[in-house]
């Protein structure tokens, strides 16, 4: 053993290892990214590390190493659970013979992130048993416990940290690799009768799931993180109590005094819940606050809990309104609500720390340079004046949405953009309809959008902005790259040829940053009929910094009209003493603004053409 700073996403990492993970696959997503990259760089190289396609594939890859008897992890966030779901809902039915972590980070806020999603929620829905970790060091220890509860009930398990858990530090002792587990596996085994869902199948194990939850919660029950607090101090003869979880219970403890509180739950296992403890906590207590990050689902399960073994005792939280019904918990919130509770005085907050400055306001922008603001303005010039939709997807590029660019009239999830400007075209044929979407989102869900277009006769235009990577979770490589997780190079997948292997047959390649060509060709694209697609290629700014020189403003050209800013919006260019003026920190040379400006004041940046005529 040895201790190690680690972030929570490195400490699940490094449980995983230690507990003898063999494969490891999943898609990118704030807060959970940072596990699968610490496997594949702390990989000896017996470990298979993929960023699958999306997060269904994620699944099933983990699910086929699981059915030959090798532990598998699989991880995602929560809104890639709902892409995962199919894979997952039937997984539960039909088992696993190696033990199958299924990590889903939750974004309590939502910080980055579409939806405030609980996925203790779904756990009791799939029916799949949760672990809920409340801190770095609980949650290196229980990602192993829950890789060997995975194998001894033949079940894979969702393990729920959240975005403070992920993102947290803690110094924790963590094995050696000369301590990491060896786990033999004897490969698959062909049984038509346990790897072949038939609804006889489903229906015979249904019911021994409903069985066996119903032993794990008594397993739960005698689980060691599962666990009582004791009253102390003022509080040892009250009957007051709190259940809480998760980070929620970190906060909940800084915000007591450890010499002085009531009795306190610590719940690990969400699902299936551990009711014969929490039927010992509620012994004698006359009213219980449940403080929780999102669903008020311990709220629920203790009131079933008082219901079905007849114990008197109220259940303050969510439903009840003692605790907020959304967003992430704070201390400060914490610490208001359990002296409400437990009828304290209010906190006096501590005033002998300086003022924090107020920061300044910085809105979500798309980076200097960056070719999406070339390729939006782009469209945006070519359908002046005309009657367009500009459907847009999950990305940067959703950044498009502000003023000045104002390119993003809808956004749902991965991929929808493609089908909802179907949608609209289909009772607004007179509508152009336009639709964004980025190389790794199209590899991982927008083919199938793709071909729903082609199929369906809808007239419209896919734009595929191709900037060579994952950027928003990373830069994480993808189909289209050529590069794998573990850095091997590999023949990449061709967007062109995917989209006339459906059967489009008008796809052109462009250089969002040849301006007036680009413009000429989206207003010929968009004029044809049917489904049509235009991919503007240019790396991201980020990644592939352009090496040549910054553009600069001639003062004495300047008319101040502004148009550079006005609407192109780039944060590298501003205004000084009623002039444009080039921020020479932020330029990168894209020379886009060189190519707005109508009298020619603005020069010197040398924009690289990246094989893209």
């Amino acid at each position: 053993m040895h201790k190690e700073f680690l972030m929570g996403n490195e400490a699940i990492a490094l449980g995983a290892m230690a507990a003898g993970v063999k494969v490891v696959s999943g898609y990118p997503g704030t807060p959970s990214t940072e596990v699968l990259e610490t496997i594949a760089g702390r990989n000896t190289g017996d470990i298979h590390v993929e960023w699958s396609v999306n997060e269904k594939s994620a699944v099933e890859v983990a699910a086929g190493a699981a059915y030959s008897g090798a532990r598998a992890l699989v991880t995602m966030k929560q809104v890639g659970l709902n892409v995962a779901s199919d894979p997952i809902m039937s997984l539960e039915y039909i088992g696993v013979k190696g033990g199958m972590v299924i990590m889903v980070s939750d974004d309590p806020g939502p910080i980055s992130s579409q939806t405030e999603q609980d996925t203790r929620t779904f756990g009791m829905y799939s029916k799949i048993p949760v672990f809920d970790p409340a801190s770095v060091k609980e949650a290196y220890e229980m990602i192993q416990d829950a890789f060997e509860f995975s194998e001894k009930h033949s079940t894979p398990v969702i393990f729920r940290p959240t975005t403070r858990i992920d993102h947290g530090y803690e110094a924790i002792e963590v094995k050696d690799e000369s301590e990491y587990q060896k786990i033999d596996y004897e490969g698959f085994k062909k049984d038509s009768l346990r790897w072949v869902i038939f609804p006889k199948l489903s229906n015979a194990n249904h019911a021994k799931i409903e069985k066996r939850n119903s032993e794990i919660a008594k397993y739960f029950s005698q689980y060691g993180k599962n666990e009582i607090i004791p009253a102390s101090g003022a509080f040892k003869d009250s009957r007051y109590g709190i259940v809480s979880h998760g980070i929620s219970f970190a906060y909940l403890m800084d915000s007591l005094d450890r010499y002085n509180h009531p009795r306190i739950l610590k719940v690990a296992t969400p699902f299936p819940f551990p009711e014969g403890k929490a039927k010992e906590f509620l012994e004698g207590l006359k009213e219980v606050l449940v403080i929780e990050e999102l669903d008020p689902f311990i709220e629920r399960a203790l009131i079933f809990t008082c219901g079905k073994y007849g114990v008197r005792c109220k259940i303050a939280g969510k439903l009840s309104g003692a605790v907020k019904p959304s967003g992430e918990n704070t201390l400060s919130e914490i610490k208001r609500t359990v002296n409400v509770f437990l009828g304290l005085d209010e906190i006096v907050e501590d005033d002998t720390f300086p003022e924090i400055p107020t920061l300044p306001v910085r809105p979500p922008v798309l980076c200097a340079g960056c070719p999406h603001r070339a390729s939006f303005y782009v469209v945006k010039q070519a359908m002046k004046g005309q009657k367009t939709i500009f459907c847009g997807d999950i990305g940067c590029y959703t950044l498009a949405n502000a003023q000045p660019l104002d390119m993003c009239d809808t956004c749902l999830c991965m991929g929808a953009g493609i089908n909802i400007a179907q949608g609209v075209y289909h009772v607004e044929p007179d509508t152009k309809a336009f639709a964004f979407v980025g190389d790794s989102t199209f590899f991982a869900s927008g083919i199938t959008g793709a071909v729903n277009g082609f199929y369906n006769q809808a007239d419209m235009t896919l734009v595929i902005l191709d900037n060579s990577t994952t950027a928003m979770t990373g830069h994480q490589p993808h189909p289209g790259t050529g590069l794998t997780m573990m850095g091997e190079t590999v023949e990449s997948a061709d967007i062109e040829k995917t989209l006339r292997g459906i059967g489009i047959e008008t796809v052109e390649t462009l250089n969002p940053l040849e301006l007036e060509k680009s413009v000429e060709v989206v207003k010929r694209v968009a004029s044809q009929k049917g489904m049509k697609a235009i991919i503007f290629r240019y790396p991201c700014i980020v990644r592939f910094k352009p090496k040549g020189g910054r553009a600069h403003v001639d003062a004495d050209k300047c008319i101040s009209c502004r148009k550079c800013i006005n609407e192109l919006g780039c944060p590298g260019v501003i205004l000084k003493d009623g002039k444009a003026f080039i921020d020479t920190t932020q330029c990168t040379g894209c020379t886009l603004c060189e190519q707005v400006c109508p009298v020619g004041a603005i020069s010197g940046g040398e924009a690289k053409n990246f094989g893209v005529s």
